[in-house]
Order: structure tokens, then C-alpha cells, then sequence
């Protein structure tokens, strides 16, 4: 055998060879391969030993059911599935520019950024690239992230929490949102401009759903003051938390930019003094990973949008 070079694997390896090692490996058998790829089962067997004549190392374990591939041969299979996930992301990108930008993009985010931020952003970036298909999949803060690394979403969207799974992320920053405590009208605390978490901690608490990141967070900040976050009521949605405030049943903590104008006149709204209550909402995709046209288009659009009124980054903070 010889030995490999990248000279010799220009010049007399051509992309379908590669392509048959790929099936050969997935299948794990050189006949249902070339079945696959509607090529002569000897010649298929042809093409695989030239190759492994020019890689210089046995590249396939011959067995009596089939092959499967040596250490070399997976090192040469992963390598090549790089080199076929580039060239597609070339031609992709190439063919953007004699059709303009188009494509499909999933974006994995959770409900409350959809209400406060996507639902009408992603409105208006249909509008702008009308051959651009978004789709969206509501999730938990967690598994939005995992989404990405698995390669299930192009993009994740997600109150960035410190998870394990971020460090595989490429992230920009798109939003600052800024939770504040809602109590009831004429309540003890109402009058004041803010409030500690611990003095919400005293009066009966309205949970909302118990995995989002905002009960994650309220829950640590109860342990590390020496308590337990035990809600009196705990119920689906931030509009079902307030109607709970506003009949006098507790006290809650909610995102400012989710409190309208007129839930906030029913209500009583304080700043929450806690370092936790600023949150950043990063805009995530897969480390390494050569975005497309259509990509990178809604990501420069989200983080090019104003931030809504009355939000912390609206104020400069």
C-alpha cells in the first residue's frame, strides 16, 4: 500500500468514492452499499480497495456478516462527513445568492421570550425575507439549549442560566429583562419603591409552572437565605398569577416587560432588589457551526431591534 497524502487524495480520490466509503460504513456491508448508491457491487468493492491503497492502511475489518470499519476507517469517516457537511453548507450559501436569501430555520425558545419578544420580531423578519420558513419550538429554558447541541434547532433563544450546555453555544446578547414583585393593592408593601426577596418570602407565594428559569432561580435564592419556596398556588401562566394578585390570594414575581400598563394599574409593582432579578436573554447557536444566509439575516435583525419600552435595556442598563 501506499502512503496517504493529501496530494494523492486530490488527485485520485473523487468525491463519490468517499461518499460509497460513507454508505459502506453505514451499512456495514459492501453490497447493500452499492445497492444504495446504484453502483456495480464489484465495482464498489473496486473502489473501496483503491482507496485504501491510497490512504496506505486497511480501512475495513473483513468479517464473515459484512465489514465494519477499522480505527483508521473511523477516523477517515468522520473526517469525511465533515468534508460532505461543508460542501453542503457551500452550496447552500452559494445558491443564497442567485436566489436570494431562503431556507428553513428552527428556532428552539421558550414561551415567555416568544410573548415578550419573538412573536412579533419573527412577524416582522417574514416579512422582510418572505422565503425565509421559520419554525419555532416551545420549550423549557434546558432543553432549548440541548436543542442546538443536538442539532435539533438552528437556534436557541434562552435566559442564559450558567447550564453546562452554553459552553458549546456561540452566543450574542439579545435582551436584558428585569423581574420585578407584584403584590396587591392596598398591601403592606404596596407603597414601597421595592422589595427584598426574603420579605416576599413571608407572604403566600403564586408560583407559575415549577420548571421554568425564573423558579429555578427563585428556589436557589430561597435556599440560600436558609428557607424553602413552598407557593400557597401554583398555576400555568403569568396571566393566571396576577388575576391570583390582584384578589388579594399573594404576592408573585413575574418579568416587567410581560406586566402591561393596565395589569400594571391593577396591581401594585416593585422592583425586586436581588442581582438575580437582571436576567440576559442570549441569542445561541452551535459552536463552530458555518451559519447560513437565512441565519444569520434573523439573528442580525434580533439583535438589531430596539428593546420594547420600559424594558432594562430600553433605559440603557
Amino acid at each position: 500500500m501506499g502512503t496517504l497524502s493529501v496530494h494523492a487524495l486530490t488527485r485520485r480520490v473523487d468525491l463519490f468514492t468517499l461518499r460509497l466509503f460513507l454508505t459502506v460504513v453505514d451499512e456495514r456491508q459492501i453490497r447493500r452499499a452499492a445497492i444504495r448508491e446504484n453502483i456495480a457491487a464489484s465495482a464498489a468493492t473496486k473502489r473501496i480497495q483503491d482507496l485504501e491503497e491510497i490512504a496506505g492502511v486497511q480501512l475495513l475489518d473483513r468479517q464473515p456478516g459484512g465489514v465494519v470499519p477499522s480505527a483508521a476507517g473511523e477516523v477517515l469517516a468522520r473526517h469525511v462527513r465533515l468534508l460532505f457537511e461543508n460542501l453542503e453548507d457551500m452550496r447552500r450559501e452559494i445558491g443564497e445568492f442567485s436566489d436570494g436569501v431562503r431556507g428553513h430555520i428552527t428556532v428552539a425558545t421558550t414561551g415567555s421570550i416568544i410573548i415578550q419578544y419573538l412573536a412579533r420580531e419573527i412577524g416582522e423578519f417574514s416579512r422582510n425575507f418572505p422565503l425565509v420558513d421559520v419554525e419555532l419550538k416551545q420549550d423549557a429554558n434546558a432543553n432549548v439549549v440541548r436543542a442546538v447541541v443536538s442539532g435539533e434547532a438552528d437556534v436557541a433563544i434562552y435566559v442564559a442560566s450558567k447550564q453546562p450546555d452554553e459552553d458549546a453555544l456561540d452566543t450574542v446578547a439579545y435582551r436584558t429583562e428585569r423581574l420585578v414583585a407584584l403584590v396587591p393593592l392596598g398591601h403592606a408593601l404596596a407603597d414601597q419603591p421595592d422589595v427584598a426577596f426574603a420579605d416576599l418570602l413571608r407572604e403566600p407565594f403564586i408560583g407559575i409552572p415549577p420548571y421554568t428559569t425564573l423558579m429555578t432561580d427563585a428556589h436557589h435564592a430561597a435556599r440560600a437565605l436558609g428557607q424553602a419556596l413552598e407557593p400557597r398556588f401554583s398555576v400555568g401562566s403569568v396571566e393566571a398569577a396576577r388575576s391570583l394578585v390582584e384578589a388579594g390570594l399573594g404576592v408573585t414575581i413575574q418579568p416587567e416587560c410581560m406586566v402591561s400598563l393596565e395589569a400594571s394599574a391593577r396591581v401594585a409593582m416593585l422592583q425586586l432588589k436581588e442581582p438575580w432579578a437582571l436576567r440576559g436573554v442570549h441569542i445561541g447557536t452551535r459552536r463552530g457551526r458555518t451559519l447560513t444566509a437565512a441565519t444569520r439575516a434573523l439573528i442580525r435583525q434580533l439583535t438589531e431591534q430596539p428593546a420594547p419600552a420600559g424594558s432594562p435595556s430600553d433605559h440603557g442598563k
